[in-house]
């Protein structure tokens, strides 16, 4: 199945200075043009398209700036601060573009040449190069408005080689690449919630308001269709994708993979009939009804999509649905997960689940195996085992609060040892806040009891796509 290609996106920047200062100083205007273009290359480096307001040195120049960035509906907006500048020439173009402003506190160089400085002998040509190292006057100058504007902003302080500013920028890029994706994704609900788990139930409205997510209610019926017209060499094509993507243990027997097979193909159509781009199910039904023969078969396919980027959450559970697709869009993974039991001498916590998986990110190849039962569901079938990669992990709940709906989040590390070989993914992860602590501080914030694990420390980029999509982050760790 092709993946859809996804266009950049668009991010704002401009540059703020003084025009009074240009005549004052000769070359000044030039030289902070030429540090706001490095800028410009440099997020353009980060796979989106920068959409560049210039220079705005007064109030008129600050209305053509936010007309621009107005038209292009970019995600949010970096603004350089070259040197001091006035923040009447800011408020029009936040208030205007009305996204998330980033604040780039960007000193040309980490130390000014004193002894070179003080040589010039001429306080005007002293002041010039003063003026074009002093970013951080206008800084406290904006967040006092913003503040009191009530304008979302984040600021990163640093100056042009700094590594660390860098980083940081590119996670605000990232976040922003991230909450698009989110506010355009379509996810689909494949039959209903897993009876009695009250903590999984959500409302779809708050769901579709925080993230912009369209919601696509699908029928089993047109999952069965796409099943019965599924035909040989689809089938044929399929089996061989899974031994390209999983250790097909011998266990397996023939029938299961052919009847696995067949539902993924389904699967594929149905995905693609609905440009889905994630995906929660469950279903019962009375004993022995076709569909049962449908959701027994069903994890393997459900796999191949989440190792796609299109994560699928089983027990119909929408919110890990969409902490997967936050994972798999930063690039993390985003595999569905559980708490399995802790171990207080390994001080480790071990998470799992009988599937999907994300199998891009496990600890070597991701193997298919038979389970004789489902626990808690009906029939039997093919399922995954795996553990995540060894090394920093995030994990990522979507919580449906009283109140609001909010991100909780967690990093620690997915380490080596002895799993539960039960033909489920299970791994064993580390917290610098220990087993005990860490449980119950995540239990308190009240998530549901699946949640999404990622590869890499990614909480910063986290809680920036939470302040571009105005929701709150709580980091337990």
């Amino acid at each position: 199945m092709e993946m859809a290609v996804i266009s950049k996106i668009k991010v704002g920047l401009f540059g703020i200075g003084l025009d009074t200062y240009w005549n004052q100083f000769d070359g000044l205007l030039d030289k902070l043009k030429n540090y706001q273009e490095q800028i410009k290359s440099k997020i353009e480096c980060f796979g989106v398209e920068v959409v560049d307001a210039g220079m705005v040195d007064n109030t008129e120049k600050a209305g053509l700036a936010a007309a621009l960035l107005k038209k292009n509906d970019v995600e949010i907006v970096f603004l350089y601060v070259s040197t001091y500048a006035l923040s009447s020439t800011v408020l029009p173009v936040a208030q205007k573009v009305k996204v998330p402003v980033v604040v780039l506190n960007l000193q040309p160089v980490p130390q000014l040449d004193y002894e070179s400085f003080n040589k010039l002998g001429d306080r005007g040509k002293m002041t010039g190069v003063w003026l074009e190292h002093c970013q951080a006057c206008s800084v406290p100058e904006i967040a006092s408005v913003f503040n009191r504007s009530v304008i979302p902003y984040g600021i990163v302080t640093g100056y042009l080689q700094d590594e660390e500013a860098w980083h940081e920028i590119e996670a605000w890029a990232e976040a922003a690449r991230t909450a698009h994706a989110m506010r355009n994704n379509r996810l689909g609900i494949l039959g209903h919630y897993y009876g009695g788990m009250l903590d999984v139930y959500t409302d779809l409205t708050k769901q579709s308001a925080t993230f912009g997510t369209h919601i696509e209610l699908l029928e089993m019926c047109e999952l069965k269709k796409y099943r019965d017209e599924a035909d040989d060499k689809e089938i044929d094509n399929k089996i061989a994708e899974f031994h390209e993507a999983f250790d097909v243990i011998s266990g397996c027997e023939k029938k299961e993979i052919e009847r696995a097979a067949r539902t993924s193909v389904a699967l594929d159509k149905l995905v693609e009939n609905y440009k889905l781009g994630s995906l929660a199910y469950y279903y019962e039904g009375v004993s022995g009804n076709e569909y049962e023969n449908i959701v027994t078969s069903i994890i393997a396919g459900n796999t191949l999509l989440t190792g796609k980027n299109i994560p699928v959450a089983g027990e119909c559970e929408v919110k890990n649905a969409q902490a997967m697709k936050i994972m798999a869009e930063f690039g993390a993974g985003g595999s569905f997960s559980e708490f399995y039991l802790m171990d207080f001498k390994d001080d480790v916590v071990m998470l799992g689940h009988d599937g999907p998986a994300h199998f891009a990110i496990a600890e070597g190849r991701v193997k298919l195996v038979p389970l004789p039962v489902y626990h808690g569901k009906p029939g039997k079938g093919l399922s995954i085992q795996m553990t995540v990669k060894h090394g920093p992990v995030t994990l990522l709940s979507v919580v449906e609060g009283k109140d609001s709906v909010f991100l909780l989040v967690a990093e620690g590390e997915s380490v080596a040892g002895p799993v539960l070989e039960i033909g489920n993914t299970n791994s064993r992860y580390r917290f610098s806040i220990g087993t005990k602590e860490f449980i119950d501080q995540w239990s308190k914030q009240g998530p549901a009891h699946h949640c999404a694990i990622g590869v890499g420390h990614i909480a910063t980029k986290i809680e920036k796509m939470g302040r571009i999509l105005n929701m709150n982050v709580v980091k337990i760790c």
